[in-house]
């Protein structure tokens, strides 16, 4: 356009919200994540579990119905262990699809460069890490603490208002034991990632770092005679946190304290090795 004609216009139309700018990065990064039907069928395997739970559920409230003629008693203690056990299998499901999500999120922006045509728009660095993770952390929510939430609200409206007041605690438990869990995993899948940009290295490698880290805890525990190398074992301080958030009174080989303060220690190391990665430019020597 010539200088001289002078019919060059600002844009005069409205900005996009700076909250909600992280969410251009979800919206571009979910198209390709189901394009795999191993992918597809896995996610819905994911839902075997909370229907079973439900039908039983359903089956242990009505049991009377199913035999008429009988008194029959419960088939099921609804209650923390349960609900614990629901936990437990579902972030199992939720390991293997971040094993296989995570790794493509970051690796290909660094790969390709793309970092730079990113970051030179108004999206900060802090708001590009968002949206990769909200990826992750929205697909998870759907196979953890929402069903779990929905399983909770139906015992409850099958028990009662009293039911579901004296057991607040379980729903506490397993959103708060969901979110934990959510964040450290992807937070590692996305640190790993960043560093490693070989997507399969990169997935394998997320399942080695559980095994490391539980071999690394036995090592320094067998040497020293301590137990504070669970530290270094991510699943074992999980475990701990939702044996304090379920309220089960089973082996602790750390305080629920030290567990907490272990767990915040390995997501500021994953998310501070991420921020190193994500730059503008990149140095080449």
């Amino acid at each position: 356009m010539a200088v001289y004609k002078r019919t060059y216009r600002g844009y005069a139309g409205t900005f996009t919200p700076l909250w909600s700018r992280f969410l251009v990065m979800f919206r571009y990064s979910r198209r390709n994540l189901f394009q795999s039907k191993l992918l597809t069928a896995f996610f819905v395997i994911c839902f075997f579990f909370p229907l079973l739970c439900l039908l039983g559920i359903y089956a242990n409230d009505h049991l009377s119905a199913f035999l008429p003629g009988r008194q029959m008693g419960r088939l099921l203690k609804i209650d923390g262990p349960f609900f614990l056990t629901f936990l437990t299998v579902q972030t199992a499901f939720a390991f293997i699809l971040t094993a296989f999500v995570g790794p493509g999120l970051v690796s290909p922006d660094l790969t390709n460069g793309a970092l730079t045509l990113y970051l030179c728009r108004p999206i900060s660095r802090l708001e590009y890490v968002t949206g990769k993770l909200s990826v992750l952390a929205i697909i998870l929510s759907w196979i953890t603490w929402i069903p779990g939430l929905l399983l909770f609200f139906v015992q409850a409206s099958l028990s009662g208002w009293d039911w579901m007041i004296d057991n607040l605690w379980i729903a506490s438990g397993i959103f708060l034991g969901s979110w934990i869990w959510i964040l450290s995993i992807s937070l590692l899948a996305l640190a790993l990632s960043a560093w490693v940009k070989w997507r399969i290295a990169a997935g394998g490698l997320l399942l080695g770092v559980l095994f490391i880290g539980a071999s690394l805890a036995a090592s320094i525990n067998g040497v020293l005679h301590i137990q504070s190398g669970h530290l270094f074992n991510i699943a074992e301080l999980i475990r701990i946190i939702w044996q304090d958030l379920f309220h089960d009174s089973g082996d602790r080989s750390l305080p629920a304290g030290e567990a907490w303060f272990g767990i915040l220690l390995f997501a500021s190391a994953c998310f501070y090795m991420l921020m190193k990665k994500i730059k503008a430019n990149e140095v080449v020597r």
